[in-house]
């Protein structure tokens, strides 16, 4: 957030692994409501949102073929297993919905990049290339088995290297089909690969992959987390186009596209699509007037919540607007959810600032959490104020898709504050690059903007997210459509 009134910014830093993910269940049900599968806080598209085994099958075959440089290690053994799972499954439906021939990645190369002897990869130098990739010119597939992939198994699991090679084989694909070309900037390509991939693990999830298993709530999180924090090359393309690969948010989007509708989606995204789907949300920090690189934090104090809670009212206008209070309290019809709870029956938002304050903090790397900061914080009391409108509207406080609407409406304030909002006091706050990538890892960490009074959640971050998403897209009527119970 950029804060024009009191409260100072806070140094930024940069975030790159998750260690834990926890998903907490729903025990309320709301029985006899059609509702589309989408909007479902037990599905993840039109697949029951479960927790469960995630990984190698226990029957699964034995990996086929050959790894150019493999040290014969565990990390090669499960790229090279995923890379004939991907290419089977795509070579039975590429046909259905892209354009060519399907063209096998005709070499898979491992290399080490902390070994100084590692290999040249196709005119690329390897040492120190902590990632995988996949290049047109060879049509070849590549990774690090040094410190990526490793990395990758050891925070997300065994279905994040899948997925980081699913990603890489959509590079392939896009080749196959001549989706691209050398003139579309970064951003499409790795969106059109991040899709691919949500299109192949739709697959696996559903129960169809010989070789692998995931499932949709707390497997597909950790797959989720890993998007978020992973980032790769494009090495064919042309050197003027921006290196831009998305927000937590694009990618996200991207990936639940492929996952929801296939891989016709993916066909369709191009510069067009995803500025559409983008909007005027901010994606560079801006400079101030001294020439420098603005953070986007801010400090999580009193200052800042009151500037939040004036803004807040502008975007609800509430008849009687909640009162935030820092003082514990006994509430009759509402759990605690620290460190922010509302209280229906005071319309009272109780905050624990040093706990909030904690939230906010931004992330160390050596920390390995997902994208933390200000926003992380803010947009907790976002969603208690969320509660509070609609308890005015006599909607109930504790259900799932309460948790839902809740996610879908602090999505809405999000794409409000993209543009200054005129407070009594005349403070702001202003959205900025990195704000809704802190939104999103909260919503697979702590899980509270997707929260009824109570702190409840649903299942699945792949759902939650997608409620989120909903609202940073729509506005408050569709939020109230698309989760009326």
């Amino acid at each position: 957030m950029k804060n024009r009134g009191r409260a100072r910014r806070l140094q930024a830093a940069v975030v790159c692994a998750t260690a834990v993910l926890i998903v907490a269940g729903c025990s309320t049900v709301t029985q006899g409501h059609a509702l589309s599968m989408l909007n479902d806080p037990f599905r993840v598209a039109d697949l029951p949102a479960t927790n469960g085994p995630s990984g190698i099958r226990s029957n699964a075959p034995a990996p086929n073929g050959t790894v150019v440089n493999t040290d014969n290690g565990q990390i090669d053994k499960l790229a090279l297993l995923s890379v004939n799972d991907i290419q089977d499954y795509w070579k039975s439906v590429y046909s259905q919905s892209l354009k060519g021939s399907f063209v096998p990645v005709s070499k898979l190369v491992s290399y080490d990049s902390n070994d100084r002897s590692s290999p040249i990869v196709c005119r690329e130098q390897t040492y120190k290339l902590v990632n995988a990739f996949f290049t047109g010119r060879c049509n070849l597939i590549a990774w690090d088995r040094g410190v990526f992939m490793p990395i990758a198994e050891r925070y997300f699991g065994d279905m994040s290297v899948t997925g980081v090679l699913a990603h890489e084989f959509g590079h392939a694909l896009q080749q196959m089909s001549k989706l691209v070309t050398r003139s579309d900037p970064t951003i499409v390509r790795e969106q059109q690969a991040d899709c691919f991939a949500g299109v192949y693990l739709y697959w696996v999830a559903s129960g169809k992959s010989p070789r692998f298993t995931l499932s949709t709530a707390d497997g597909l999180d950790h797959v989720l987390a890993g998007i978020i924090t992973t980032r790769d090359p494009v090495l064919d393309a042309d050197t003027q186009n921006d290196d831009e690969h998305g927000t937590a948010l694009d990618r996200i989007g991207a990936f639940q596209m492929g996952f929801i509708t296939g891989a016709s989606a993916c066909a369709r995204i191009n510069k067009q699509e995803i500025t559409q789907r983008r909007g005027d949300l901010p994606t560079a920090l801006q400079v101030d007037t001294n020439g420098d690189q603005e953070t986007g934090e801010v400090t999580i104090n009193e200052d800042t919540l009151s500037t939040l809670m004036e803004l807040l009212g502008k975007v609800f206008s509430p008849k009687s607007a909640p009162t935030i209070s820092y003082k514990q309290a006994n509430c009759p019809d509402a759990k605690p959810s620290p460190p922010a709870s509302y209280c229906p029956s005071t319309n009272t938002i109780v905050v624990d600032l040093p706990g909030l304050a904690a939230m906010g903090k931004v992330s160390s790397e050596s920390e390995h959490t997902l994208p933390q900061g200000d926003d992380t914080a803010l947009s907790i009391v976002m969603s208690r104020y969320a509660l509070a409108v609609q308890h005015e509207r006599g909607l109930p406080m504790q259900s799932p898709w309460t948790a839902l609407r809740t996610a879908c409406l602090t999505g809405v304030v999000h794409r409000k504050m993209a543009e200054p909002i005129d407070t009594p006091s005349h403070n702001e706050l202003l959205l900025t690059a990195g704000d809704l990538d802190e939104a999103v890892a909260g919503l697979l960490t702590n899980r509270m903007v997707a929260s009824d009074a109570d702190g409840t959640s649903v299942p699945a971050g792949f759902t939650r997210i997608s409620a989120f998403r909903g609202g940073v897209a729509g506005n408050m009527d569709a939020c109230y459509s698309r989760y009326p119970v």
